[in-house]
């Protein structure tokens, strides 16, 4: 198997709320260029990811980046997420926005991910898993972007993603399982993975590398097998990060993203993994304790962290 394809997240944590109104309204699109041109590396390709939340009623709550599609030039290619945050389970609905998306955006759009986290009910995170028919919004949705890509021959990995799950009673997978069929597999081409190690539970520094290990197996041996999903189907890790703090040194963001990338790269061969996309690349704002404001490589004055340079250094070095 071939190296990783890389790639990065370019907006801002938590501006669908308007929670960083001030880091939204600060957000300068020709630096994001300009940074984004620095980080890829000329002849390979580059993802940038974007995310839509669909509320319902074929409505946008909003789009980060701002204008993602203004981004992709070049050897780029936009990883688009399409949230699902309905309000009323309206199936028919979603899967005509999905097509609708597809016919308008398509050209464009080298990845489609069909909800977000799914199996995490926890909106202030990023999950989707609290929206009514959420698991059946995953197969419907990733038959129905499938079969509008095929309907105008565009070549668009489709795809949805989940966080880790370590809970026996956890009933995600199993109901994935029961809801599959052919035709869902036949239009799968990847399912992706969240995963933020030593956030939210601190892990040693000599123990990262198992830890990363761990977690990764586990998703493919164990989550991905109880949703009858063959080894055959890639995983591409859609979202990693370490956020800085006021407690939380940028040394140590650059030496653990580093450890989890490097582990990535060793474990794509075992368990078939293609991508990886960093999440951030600036802070939604600074000086805090706060984790989910601080994910960048890049301050909010868009200057860079040590991890800057260290990622450019490794998508060079390992990338594809």
């Amino acid at each position: 198997m071939g190296k990783l394809v890389f790639g990065i997240f370019p907006g801002i944590t938590g501006t669908e709320n308007g929670i960083y109104r001030n880091a939204f309204e600060a957000y300068d699109p020709i630096k994001t260029d300009e940074a984004l041109t620095q980080l890829q590396i000329p002849g390979l390709p580059f993802m940038v990811r974007s995310y839509a939340i669909y509320k319902g009623n074929g409505q946008v709550e909003s789009v980060t980046p701002p204008d993602p599609f203004r981004y992709i030039h070049g050897e780029r290619q936009l990883d688009y997420v399409l949230c699902y945050r309905s309000t009323n389970g309206d199936l028919n609905d979603w899967t005509t926005f999905i097509r609708q998306t597809i016919r308008e955006h398509g050209a464009q759009i080298a990845a489609l991910q069909i909800t977000e986290e799914p199996n995490n009910p926890d909106t202030s995170t990023g999950g989707d898993g609290a929206s009514p028919n959420v698991r059946q919004a995953i197969i419907d949705g990733v038959l129905a972007a499938k079969d509008e890509a095929n309907k105008y021959g565009l070549k668009i990995a489709v795809g949805f993603n989940a966080a880790p799950s370590f809970n026996p009673a956890d009933n995600f997978w199993s109901e994935i399982a029961a809801r599959s069929n052919t035709a869902f597999l036949n239009s799968l081409d990847y399912v992706g993975l969240d995963f933020f190690p030593d956030l939210f539970r601190p892990v040693a520094a000599d123990d990262l590398q198992k830890a990363v290990h761990g977690v990764l197996h586990h998703f493919r041996k164990v989550n991905l097998a109880a949703g009858a999903i063959p080894a055959t189907v890639p995983i591409r890790i859609t979202e990693n990060g370490w956020a800085t703090t006021t407690n939380r040194s940028e040394e140590r963001q650059c030496a653990v993203l580093e450890t989890v990338i490097r582990s990535v790269h060793e474990m794509r061969n075992m368990l078939n993994i293609t991508h990886y996309e960093l999440f951030a690349l600036r802070d939604a704002k600074e000086n805090v304790a706060d984790e989910l404001c601080q994910f960048g490589l890049l301050r909010m004055d868009y200057t860079p962290k040590p991890a800057f340079e260290m990622y450019r250094k490794l998508i060079k070095e390992l990338g594809s």
